[in-house]
């Protein structure tokens, strides 16, 4: 009995250390002692006032707007901005 249990446990042994090997020549080792790229930096999120493109296109809309008068709805029909207020008679 005791023969036998030696053979598994030897048997066992050299089976464990023939994985062990394969594992490691594949490169399955611990992940310690892989060589692993940086981690990539994530990408910063910029306020709208930062962003140059939304800074752009609001000068555009602002631009657009000036010429043409006020940027009122075209129902309104009170008074235009800069003009005196009606008088009492």
């Amino acid at each position: 009995m005791g023969k036998f249990l030696l053979v598994i446990i030897v048997f066992a042994a050299l089976v464990y250390s023939v994985f062990w090997l394969i594992e490691r020549r594949r490169g399955g080792g611990s992940r310690a002692k892989r060589r692993t790229s940086p981690p990539r930096p994530m990408p910063r999120t910029t306020a709208p006032d930062d962003d140059e493109d939304f800074l752009r296109d609001l000068n555009r809309r602002n631009r657009r707007k000036a010429p043409g008068g006020s940027d009122k709805p075209s129902g309104d029909t009170g008074p235009a901005a800069g003009s005196d207020p009606p008088q009492p008679a």
